[in-house]
């Protein structure tokens, strides 16, 4: 062998040595999160305050173990004493408490679950001075929904008309046929007195899907909707007055478009509600009022012209001042709002208390507000807030995160091709050093109507701390049609399918390239449902901007995508603006398939078998391209997952695959068009392998 030979083999298996010393070294050390404590990480998923604001009934998300029967994590309930703050487990195991409430003389708490015994499922109750859950409603269908009346002797609930005796009879014989869009039941609303046990039907021929009485219980609120189609829930729906007596009702809002929460003052004189600002608004993000002392007269938005913010929920604070809670880039703001003047002004901002929170939970008084929150360095606790104070933090469910060492998250911004400023978040790799050039995987969210907060932002399909722990830079851009930034900026996306939207993530990665501080050839994309289409368009059309690319969920025909979507309308009116028909040839140069022959990508597909938002088709079509054209592709799908695995083994599998896939062509710099990582992965799922 030529003396230059063997010297540079010599070279390569010591570079070789060193990445595998190195990654040993970061798999060992204490100081580290792991994918194993990513995927064990505790978080509030609920928080709602007593009316008498003396006690805090919250829920905790705990993810099931790898060898647990396959399912969606379990939610267990707890109380904690404002006084004292003392902590008591009330219903806790293997459990999912959802649908909490307090009675209105908050001596007991509320839920909705269906145990054994129970054909339907129904409200149960524990009382806060002890004892065990048991159901207070004995209803012949599966409550979805409910609501206290003021009193505490009635309550309002929704739910869907079981099958029949006779379509029971039909499938049990094998005549299960699918009517496709056709077989749907509305949902409706039912009063339960809960003295004489007593249900009656209130709304019948249109679907409810949210429902609110006013503070003294004379009026009552609801979301409706002409069918109970997904595509409605999104686009056609309108908030009525519903008489309680006989079931009439009148619409209250006149919004097209996407219509979010409503709330009633303490009075019962206004109706707050926010909604888009058209049809084509992709979210939630004015504010509007209606006088309900003078229904005939219009909403009036009260959003301030041009907003660069996204209002995502309204309440009261009094009769006379609102409470609005906006999304404003990558913070939180809460803002009051004078009905009587028309000003406002912010009572609590989430860059100031380093707290991403959530809608807050009042007492009846309104001094005791209560806050779901997360920052950089924690998953969602409680939180406890008195105006004029900071938040006070009251749990800490994973209190060894302390302990280890995550990457710096920072916001940064930069100027895209046309001078637009793009804002984001970097996660550096832990233990970094200014100088040094990593390999960075950029996580591009869904939508793209949602946005990245400053918050915790790392989860089991993007897992940003696990991936800085082992030597990565994260980038989470949020590039225009994002929300956060105001309607003009999330509009910038209308009929431009991975137009501007996706360059600027083009021009991000180039950004931090530019800064010295990623190598370019070891860049990564990943994202989920939207965020799925922009890995496939960078492992297409960008490909020479990524050598590795994850696509989960994600859209590669935009042509067959609009046709297998349970959304058509909503990605007509506030995406495309047009019908297949007005622009074939431009959707077809918008789909990943259509440069699919030009990729120099390793690419990973996976997604759920069931999705009926992004079709497994999809999936399918891509794969098939680049296999045809003999590139890199792997496809693998979890079987009865929809878009996003629920259960915990396909979470599992794509944490640890994507890791691997990443590894394998970044980290450890394997080429492209040489094998692709182990298939088989299952040691590392946690489980105890038959030999």
């Amino acid at each position: 062998m030529p003396f230059k030979s063997f010297h540079r083999l010599i070279l390569l298996m010591f570079i070789i040595l060193f990445f595998s010393h190195s990654f040993a070294v970061a798999e060992s050390d204490e100081r580290l999160l792991t994918p194993q404590e990513l995927l064990q990480l505790k978080m509030v998923a609920t928080a709602q305050v007593s009316p008498d604001g003396n006690y805090i009934a919250y829920t905790v998300r705990v993810p099931r173990a790898a060898d647990d029967e396959p399912g969606s994590a379990y939610s267990e309930l707890y109380v904690m004493a404002l006084k004292t703050r003392q902590i008591t487990p009330f219903i806790t195991g293997k459990v999912r408490v959802v649908g909490v409430q307090w009675r209105p003389d908050s001596k007991a708490i509320t839920f909705l679950d269906k145990r054994e015994g129970d054909e339907f499922r129904q409200v149960y109750e524990i009382r806060l001075d002890g004892g065990e859950a048991y159901p207070i409603t004995d209803v012949q269908k599966n409550i979805s929904r409910y609501q206290w009346h003021p009193s505490g002797k009635m309550l309002v609930f929704s739910a869907t008309e079981p099958p029949s005796e006779k379509e029971k009879f039909l499938r049990k014989k094998g005549y299960d046929f699918i009517f496709y869009e056709e077989e749907w039941k509305h949902i409706n609303l039912y009063a339960y007195d809960l003295t004489t046990k007593e249900e009656r039907q209130i709304t019948r021929d249109i679907t409810v899907l949210d429902f609110i009485f006013d503070p003294q219980g004379g009026q009552l609120f609801a979301r409706m909707t002409e069918k109970n189609l997904i595509d409605y829930h999104y686009m056609f729906t309108h908030w009525y007055k519903v008489n309680l007596k006989d079931g009439s009702y009148q619409k209250v809002s006149q919004n097209k478009g996407k219509l979010g929460n409503a709330s009633v003052s303490p009075d019962g004189r206004w109706l707050a509600y926010n909604a888009g600002l058209n049809e084509h608004d992709s979210d939630f993000s004015q504010a509007f009022l209606i006088s309900l002392d003078e229904p005939q007269k219009e909403a009036v938005n009260i959003t301030p012209p041009k907003y660069r913010g996204h209002i995502t929920w309204v309440g009261w604070l009094s009769n006379n001042k609102m409470l609005y809670l906006a999304a404003e880039g990558v913070e939180n703001v809460l803002y009051e709002y004078n009905v009587k003047n028309g000003k406002r002004k912010k009572i609590l901002h989430s860059a100031q208390q380093g707290v991403i929170f959530d809608v807050p939970s009042m007492s009846r008084d309104r001094k005791v507000f209560v806050f779901t929150g997360h920052s950089a360095t924690f998953p969602r606790e409680v939180f406890l807030w008195k105006k004029r104070k900071r938040l006070t933090r009251l749990t800490t469910l994973n209190p060894w995160l302390a302990d280890k060492t995550l990457g710096e998250q920072k916001v940064i911004h930069y100027a895209a091709r046309d001078g637009l400023q793009i804002e984001g978040l970097l996660i550096y790799p832990v233990d970094y050093q200014q100088g040094k050039k990593y390999p960075l995987v950029v996580q591009v969210h869904g939508g793209p109507e949602s946005h990245y907060s400053n918050g915790w932002i790392s989860r089991y399909a993007t897992p940003g701390q696990t991936l800085a722990a082992r030597g990565y830079f994260v980038f989470y851009p949020n590039y225009r049609a994002s929300t956060g930034y105001g309607v003009e900026f999330a509009m910038q996306g209308f009929g431009d399918p991975a137009g501007k939207e996706f360059d600027d993530i083009a021009d991000g990665i180039k950004y931090l390239i530019d800064q010295g501080l990623v190598d370019p050839q070891r860049v990564g994309l990943g994202g989920g449902s939207y965020g799925g289409y922009a890995a496939a368009w960078f492992a297409t059309y960008y490909t020479d901007l990524v050598k590795a690319a994850c696509m989960f969920v994600g859209v590669s025909d935009m042509i067959s995508k609009k046709g297998t979507t349970d959304i058509p309308y909503e990605e007509l009116l506030v995406h495309a603006g047009k019908k297949i028909e007005e622009e074939w040839q431009k959707i077809l140069e918008r789909s990943p398939i259509y440069w699919a022959h030009q990729s120099r990508t390793a690419l990973l597909i996976f997604g759920g078998t069931a999705d009926t938002r992004v079709h497994p088709s999809q999936s399918l079509e891509l794969y098939r391209r680049f296999k045809m054209n003999d590139k890199t592709v792997r496809l693998v799908q979890y079987p009865g997952e929809g878009h996003g695995n629920a259960r915990q083994p396909g979470q599992i599998d794509v944490l640890y695959r994507v890791l691997d896939w990443y590894d394998w062509y970044l980290k450890e710099n394997h080429p492209v068009d040489g094998p692709m990582p182990p298939l088989d992965i299952s040691e590392k799922y946690g489980l105890s392998l038959p030999e």
